[in-house]
């Protein structure tokens, strides 16, 4: 395996000129970027095309790994709002002139060169290039091979505008595919000043372990909805669905359904029609399966005690009669990933308790996890989701790409 040290080294320099850039001159680059992808939707998809082939349908990472034109689309229009947004370079975030008549300012920088290791996702690629473009960073990425057609031909595009804006390409630098790079890139210090994980829980935990770079954990969702006694049950029923089969495969997916017990006869039953619609495979507790069985859901399993904390990533989930808002907080605070955690109710007393006491990135009152994304929060796009609490949690964002600098100026003072 050729060393990736020069790749590394060529984006380092690349970093100093991205820092270079106006905030107007990366708002154009990255327009520009959205016209580029808008005219080669039909190219991109047949790269695209390459990867799928490669992967069978039943793969959970299908999905994921598939670009359609309204998937295409929705980069596009990513990438003209990120451009739009204020560039959270430059700010002054303390100014003071001190006792001895020093001026001191501390304002917001690049972090430098942005490392992102991720699988079968090649929108990411465009989210991370437009994030760490517009807020002045270099991005090194790191692919799974499950996208290596898609990832390198969007790599191609987007390095083919920084070229024309004078800018080295190494700027946005693809790695080989091979998980051989990853260690070097994980001992990187001198080029790489942070590392984001993207992807299954296990990648995740490899990088948490092995990395010498500073990390920042993002993906893994192992997200619940407690359906509280008080809920308005079709209310309920249409919340739990949506955030299961809108798009599974996602990490703000529904994974765990915690039901009160004085509503579960009425309420399971009412989840059986659109489960068995999208062929929902359930993983029912002891007290769930006969309430299943009783209304003739078919797909039906006994939860075994490692279901609960599984991230499915598929049409199946766990569901747990619990007998109150206490056992429910107890279920989430042991199997929760911390991603985003919901309760659905009309007791307002529970829902502040719920909200306070959730250890979560995201909580929800009343509302699908599914809104947990970065665009949705108007932060044009996410490098992911962080469950971690220091510098960044819940989407990491543009305003989470910087770090801080203390500018001195003075006029000949010395200290003794």
């Amino acid at each position: 395996m050729t060393p990736i040290t020069p790749l590394l080294q060529d984006a380092q320099q690349a970093a100093a000129a991205v820092r270079r850039l106006s905030s107007t001159q990366k708002t154009e680059l990255l327009t520009r970027l959205a016209d580029v992808l808008a005219a080669h939707v039909s190219e991109i998809m047949a790269e695209n095309k390459q990867d799928l082939d490669r992967m069978p349908e039943s793969d959970p990472k299908y999905d994921r790994l598939k670009l359609t034109e309204a998937r295409i689309a929705d980069l596009s229009k990513s990438l003209r709002t990120v451009a739009e947004l204020p560039d959270p370079t430059g700010e002054v975030i303390f100014e003071r002139t001190i006792e001895q008549g020093l001026q001191l300012k501390k304002i917001a920088v690049p972090l430098g060169v942005v490392g992102v290791i991720y699988e079968a996702r090649p929108n990411v690629t465009v989210d991370v290039a437009s994030l760490c473009l517009r807020s002045g960073n270099a991005c090194v990425l790191k692919g799974g091979k499950e996208a290596d057609s898609s990832n390198r031909y969007l790599v191609g595009l987007i390095q083919d505008v920084l070229e024309a804006f004078g800018i080295p390409k190494a700027a946005v630098t693809l790695l080989p595919p091979d998980r051989a790079v990853v260690n070097e890139l994980l001992t990187a210090t001198r080029y790489v000043d942070i590392i984001i994980p993207r992807g299954s829980e296990s990648l995740i935990q490899f990088v948490r372990k092995n990395s010498l770079v500073p990390t920042i954990e993002t993906g893994a969702g192992v997200c619940h909805a407690y359906v509280d006694q008080t809920a308005d049950l079709d209310k309920a029923t249409a919340i739990v669905v949506n955030a299961r089969v809108s798009r599974p495969s996602v990490c703000n997916s529904l994974d765990c359904v915690l039901v009160d017990n004085a509503v579960a006869e009425k309420f399971l039953p009412m989840l059986t029609e659109d489960f068995r619609k999208w062929n929902v495979e359930v993983f029912a507790d002891e007290t769930a399966y006969p309430i299943f069985e009783k209304a003739g859901y078919e797909k039906l399993q006994h939860a075994r005690p490692d279901d609960f904390g599984r991230e499915f990533l598929d049409y199946k989930c766990a569901v747990k009669v619990v007998a109150g808002l206490d056992e429910a907080l107890s279920h989430i605070q042991t199997y929760s990933s911390r991603h985003s955690e919901a309760i659905l109710s009309q007791d307002q007393t529970a829902i502040d308790r719920f909200l306070s006491e959730v250890d979560a990135a995201a909580v929800y009152a009343n509302a699908s996890t599914r809104f947990t994304d970065g665009g949705v929060f108007g932060l044009g796009a996410e490098i992911g989701i962080s469950t971690q609490k220091l510098h960044a949690r819940g989407p990491f964002a543009l305003e989470k790409l910087v770090t801080e600098k203390w500018v001195v100026v003075g006029d000949g003072q010395v200290r003794w």
